[in-house]
């Protein structure tokens, strides 16, 4: 019985920190965006466009039952050397076309050089296998578009897989 007694806050943490790992599904950080908030300069000084990213939170293995998860890292870099851009909407969208999430209000910046990045959770399934983000942006006239990539991997016991994907302007 003392044993029992003595193993009952050991169980509790286990629990506990299991509870907490199943919350945390998604990286997504209102407050990262909210810092970056801009407001864009007027006038016609800007140039406009839109990038489609195909996105892999689940790819199929063995047959189309059985699904296999991954961990995205959707990387958005500003690939100019003297001046920040902007992300003025950066939208996930599910297998169906529906909306998953926004991930911004606002428009924000990316300074020169800068990178950042939206995680997709192993775990996080709301995309499913034919998953997809479209981007909207402006940049000074003449400067570099974002370079817009995502990096899916996953490992299983001793077998891992991983690849890359490469936005494409749309508009």
């Amino acid at each position: 019985m003392h044993r029992l007694i003595r193993l009952l806050p050991v169980l509790f943490l286990f629990l506990l920190a299991c509870e907490a790992q199943e919350q945390e599904i998604s990286s997504v950080d209102p407050t990262n965006w909210a810092a970056r908030r801009a407001t864009l300069p007027v006038g016609d000084s800007l140039t406009r466009g839109e990038t489609y990213l195909s996105s892999y939170s689940q790819i199929y293995t063995e047959s189309e039952h059985r699904t296999f998860d991954l961990t995205g890292t959707i990387s958005i870099r500003n690939i100019n050397l003297r001046d920040t851009i902007y992300l003025t909407s950066a939208n996930y969208y599910g297998t169906g076309g529906e909306l998953v999430r926004n991930y911004f209000a606002d428009p924000i910046y990316l300074r020169p050089q800068e990178t950042v990045a939206i995680i997709i959770d192993n775990h996080d399934r709301e995309g499913g296998t034919g998953d997809n983000f479209y981007f909207e942006w402006a940049v000074p006239a003449g400067l570099h578009e974002p370079l817009l990539e995502g990096v899916f991997i996953s490992t299983y016991g001793q077998q891992g897989i991983s690849f890359t994907t490469r936005g494409v302007r749309v508009r």
